[in-house]
């Protein structure tokens, strides 16, 4: 009977390390690739942190590194920024020139509230890194990040929603840590999250207003939420959190407005776009005038053909762009009499305007094993996120328009 409870003995032992070895090898893996996280807050402004609304945010930047700012793609609009974020690409090189444009040959137009515009893979241009990093052999989830719900290169995230502008900062932190939650073999390696609510209060009061201060401290909460989720199971010390903004925010002026139907007849062109960048096509016959009319000095708004925008915007030269483009001076619009009718409501901030404008700088923190602390940046562009990311993965990016150099200093020397 000894020998038999022996032997019973010996067998569980046998077995219990059979069973622990491949979670051994899973543990020593993700040891050596940090958990990746990261999480955009639209339209937060690198200042933002001054005003004591933010004490998670400030408590990563101080544990880790941050950007005096991050300096947005042009236009510094939302959806070519995010995927500027996401593939190294300036917005030129991606195709998407714009939250809203038209293909010229097909007719066929990108809007970006429209689930089936967008969903049509041969808008989006690169690679984005969640596929870069499923093709060699990790795993990705992304909350809400523009383009990860499209079968880009025929590849989605392991995990993905369609965009819920419903679901709040406390539930999307939440559906993120149950992925993280997942058994070891098949938790995601790199994860995305993002939060509109700065945002939208930009847009509706403006970046100085009470609403923009409340939605700092919403969203603030709801990454606190994280880090005490990341912290219960353990992981917080293996996580490079990596935060950043899309763009800043401006406020809006009135007397800075542009009518466009005061500077050219409006039968003359064909516009595809209103707002802060404003895209548009003399219709035949009519270049000449149109170009005299538009191409000239005014007085809160500058013009350009496509390929004749400053170099610095690294910008016009994607056949996607119409041939004249627009841009108001910070602050300003360009509208037509007839939209300004009265019981229209124009935004009180916006964003879209010169990305060397202050106002519309961009967010960067990170946090994490592989970054130094206490460290402040200089300004770098946002084309140089995506071979952070693709160094913190451990992987090998696609090529693009950034580089690791900028951000080699808030590396740790064992990273580097």
């Amino acid at each position: 009977m000894r020998r038999l409870s022996l032997l019973i003995v010996f067998l569980l032992v046998i077995a219990t390390g059979c069973a622990q070895q491949p979670r051994t090898k899973v543990q020593a893996q993700l040891a050596a690739r940090p958990l990746v996280i990261l999480v955009s807050i639209d339209g937060f402004r690198p200042d933002f942190l001054q005003r004591q609304r933010t004490p998670t945010l400030k408590a990563l930047a101080d544990e880790g590194v941050r950007a005096v700012a991050m300096k947005p793609a042009f236009p510094s609009l939302t959806f070519p920024n995010h995927y500027t974020l996401v593939t190294g690409l300036y917005p030129d090189h991606h195709g998407i020139i714009n939250n809203r444009f038209k293909d010229p040959a097909s007719g066929d137009a990108f809007i970006y509230k429209d689930r089936y515009s967008t969903a049509n893979p041969h808008w989006w241009g690169g690679e984005p890194i969640w596929v870069t990093a499923q093709k060699q052999g990790l795993r990705t989830a992304t909350m809400f990040w523009p383009g990860s719900d499209v079968a880009i290169a025929g590849v989605r995230p392991d995990h993905w929603l369609y965009f819920d502008g419903a679901m709040t900062p406390n539930e999307r932190v939440d559906h993120l840590l149950r992925w993280i939650d997942l058994p070891l073999a098949r938790r995601p390696q790199f994860l995305t999250l993002y939060f509109d609510d700065v945002d939208h209060a930009g847009h509706g009061f403006g970046p100085d207003s009470k609403e923009v201060n409340d939605a700092l401290g919403t969203v603030d909460a709801a990454i606190a939420r994280l880090v005490a989720g990341l912290r219960d199971r353990g992981l917080y010390d293996q996580t490079d959190l990596v935060i950043v903004s899309d763009h800043g925010s401006a406020a809006t002026k009135p007397e800075l407005r542009t009518y466009l139907d005061d500077v050219v007849p409006l039968d003359d062109v064909k516009v595809d776009n209103y707002g802060v960048v404003s895209t548009m096509t003399p219709k035949p016959g009519k270049e000449a005038a149109v170009d005299a009319a538009l191409l000239k000095p005014h007085p809160h708004m500058s013009c350009w053909r496509k390929g004749e925008l400053p170099a610095r915007f690294h910008y016009g030269s994607n056949p996607r762009l119409p041939p004249i483009v627009c841009v108001a001076e910070v602050g300003g619009m360009i509208s037509t009499h007839e939209y300004d009718r009265p019981g229209r409501h124009p935004t009180r901030g916006e964003h879209g305007y010169d990305n060397d404008a202050p106002q519309m700088q961009a967010l960067f923190i990170a946090r994490g094993p592989d970054f130094r602390r206490g460290l402040v940046l200089p300004e770098f562009d946002n084309v140089d996120v995506y071979p952070l990311l693709a160094h913190l993965l451990r992987i090998q990016g696609r090529p693009n328009d950034g580089k690791l150099a900028p951000l080699l200093p808030a590396l740790r020397e064992g990273s580097r």
